[in-house]
């Protein structure tokens, strides 16, 4: 996501001088009041900033989903089918869910007694589940998406301006669809998007099928790659579709609303050079397609959703488009271990901006000390977050950066680079920590190397320009 912490800061402005924190995330679902007889509310899987979320024991591997909707309106209905296996005996089984009304629960093609409390969507299986044991759930569902606001930011399934979208970072996605709303539990997913003849479905992955009938188009993808849920993008609309000659085997196709301006369109045009850079500096791209969805909200803020990043409808330069294509390799690939470890995506997102800057023969220094002024204008802190405002400030974002910028410079080019593509290869297809990272560049790069990168990542306070800046 790009810029986050400029919402933050207007945010805050809105709430008032006296203002302490960004907004907490507000969801329409229901309050938890009285849980029915034979089920209780888990404690959610331990993210430490997102302690609610989840549910340990569960580790989700394929959603099919089928949703229907209409830009016309704000209501939708759709059919979850989760392929799950047990980590642990299991009793109940628990979904994040704050979305529409669950109508029917189907747990291995057999009706099962469900509750939906709060956010979660609570199932009873006829007997406990073992530890390894594999199962589907059914879960059809039909309403208008809860309304959920988390740091400033509408987040879930939108409808407005004859359209939709999903923009569900952080914790967004389980407005619309049931699921184990973590990072740490990415999937695969399979999608069947049903619309009014005359709008266009785009999303995440490979379209695979299309066929019409009775008014409607029905559109189907798939994204393979195992990816975290608030990375799931969709988008519905009168759209136009640009495909572009592949780059380096991925397939790149873009989706803009009819009439958008050339002049927002433009920086996408240079996909096929930025792809050849950060796959120099990062090792292969990690999906079969690549491309930009543009929405009519020009407040928007960018955000990488895999294989199809969304981005609002104003004009922006190459370092926005950019920095979501790089998110492709950290954010969607490799995922978050925990939220509190957000900078292993902005801060290697925006460390891309360099890089792209560098391509270009533009002189760098002046962008790495607008980097380190902006963490002057702020309290510092460590790398790792320890709250939901600072996920998206300058600390996550240019320290983060900065932090590679020096070692890059400790331990030259050529073993920088082994260190990007380790780390993006080892992790590839799983969730990692700021541990996990430090571990790479200690196997790449060896214990001096860290040793100079540990004040930038666990220091309280901000250290020193290098000279070499």
């Amino acid at each position: 996501m790009s810029c986050r912490s400029l919402l933050t800061a207007l945010l805050l402005a809105v709430l008032g001088s006296g203002a302490a924190q960004v907004a907490p995330a507000v969801s329409a679902a229901p309050p938890v009041s009285s849980v029915p007889a034979g089920f209780s509310v888990p404690s959610g899987a331990g993210d430490s900033i997102y302690p609610a979320l989840g549910a340990p024991g569960l580790d989700v591997t394929h959603y099919d989903l089928s949703i229907r909707s209409d830009p016309r309106i704000d209501t939708l209905s759709g059919r979850a089918v989760l392929s799950i296996t047990a980590l642990s005996d299991l009793n109940q089984i628990a979904l994040d869910f704050a979305g529409p009304i669950t109508s029917d629960v189907l747990l291995n093609g057999q009706a099962a007694r469900f509750a939906q409390v709060g956010e979660k969507l609570l199932i009873l299986p006829p007997a406990p589940l073992k530890a390894g044991t594999r199962f589907t759930l059914g879960v059809t569902y039909q309403g208008t998406p809860a309304l959920h606001l988390d740091l400033g930011l509408r987040l879930g399934w939108i409808t407005q301006d004859d359209a939709s979208y999903t923009y569900s970072e952080p914790d967004g996605a389980h407005t619309y669809f049931p699921c184990n709303d973590l990072p740490t539990d990415g999937a695969s997913f399979t999608l069947h998007l049903d619309v009014p003849a005359g709008y266009t479905a785009v999303a995440s992955g490979v379209q695979t099928g299309q066929r019409s009938q009775n008014g409607r188009t029905v559109t189907d993808f798939e994204l393979p790659q195992e990816t975290a849920t608030y990375a799931l993008g969709i988008q519905v609309g009168r759209l136009d579709v640009v495909t572009r000659p592949s780059a380096g085997g991925v397939a790149l196709r873009d989706a803009f609303p009819a009439g958008t301006p050339e002049s927002v369109r433009t920086p996408f045009a240079r996909v096929a050079d930025m792809l050849s850079v950060l796959t120099g500096w990062f090792g292969p791209y990690p999906f079969a397609a690549y491309g930009a969805a543009i929405t009519h909200d020009p407040q928007l803020l960018a955000l990488e959703t895999a294989t199809l990043s969304t981005f609002p409808a104003r004009e922006q330069g190459e370092e926005v488009a950019l920095h979501e294509l790089a998110h492709q390799w950290f954010g969607d690939s490799v995922r978050l271990g925990d939220w509190a470890d957000v900078w292993l995506n902005e801060g290697f997102a925006t460390y891309a901006e360099l890089l792209w800057a560098e391509h270009q023969g533009q002189d760098t220094s002046g962008l790495l000390r607008r980097w380190y002024a902006a963490l002057t204008r702020q309290a510092a802190r460590p790398l790792v977050a320890t709250a939901a405002p600072q996920l998206f400030d300058s600390t996550s974002y240019q320290r983060g950066a900065l932090t590679l910028h020096v070692l890059r410079l400790q331990i030259g080019d050529a073993s920088f680079r082994r260190v990007l593509q380790s780390y993006a290869a080892r992790y590839a297809g799983h969730s990692a920590r700021t541990a996990d990272f430090l571990n790479v560049v200690r196997d790449v790069a060896g214990q001096t190397a860290l040793n100079a990168l540990l004040p930038w990542v666990n220091g309280p306070s901000l250290p020193p320009l290098p000279p070499e800046f």
